[in-house]
């Protein structure tokens, strides 16, 4: 009876956990599917060419301290926290959360046209940058009171730092 109930809980996890986030290989379907739909006569725009090793070391390389410090691997299974709302790649669909892709630079609540921000967001004077996106991930409902995002927040220093850099080299961040 104990062994029956365990393998209905782990079936439950599992079904639970399978719509929590999306594979690389899902998502860049998604952003292409997304992007083609936008585009007059449903062909997709081409997707930024993905970087080679070299490319991303001298990248990472480039950004500021403590971010050129960071564990890329450790940021991609970090993202996985951020996948079951988010999307990343250029073109990428918006879910819970808006597409990610090409937010840096940007002011708060204005990367994503179609997406609807909240009103805390919309109102916030930042821009985001590397800094701003490591104290929005520490706690976003303590950065930015408001917020719709329910995330608890990262709260291991060096997990986030893999995080944001992670982030920021997926979405097309390129250093001044």
């Amino acid at each position: 009876m104990r062994r029956l109930g365990l393998t209905i809980a782990a079936a439950v996890l599992a079904a639970g956990l399978g719509g929590c986030g999306k594979s690389d290989a899902n998502k860049a379907g998604e952003g292409a599917a997304a992007t083609a739909s936008s585009q007059p006569g449903g062909s997709a725009a081409t997707e930024p060419a993905a970087l080679s090793e070299d490319e991303k070391k001298a990248l990472l390389a480039s950004f500021p301290a403590p971010y050129n410090a960071a564990d890329i691997s450790n940021g991609e299974t970090q993202f996985g926290l951020c996948r079951s709302c988010h999307t990343i790649n250029a073109g990428g669909t918006n879910m819970t959360g808006p597409n990610l892709h090409g937010v840096f630079g940007k002011k708060a609540g204005a990367n994503n046209p179609d997406y609807k921000y909240s009103d805390a967001i919309k109102a916030a004077t930042f821009t985001w940058d590397l800094p701003h996106l490591d104290q929005w991930l520490a706690d976003p409902k303590g950065f930015l009171p408001g917020t719709k995002m329910t995330f608890a927040g990262v709260k291991d220093a060096n997990d986030r730092r893999d995080l944001v850099a992670y982030v920021a080299m997926e979405t097309g961040y390129k250093p001044k």
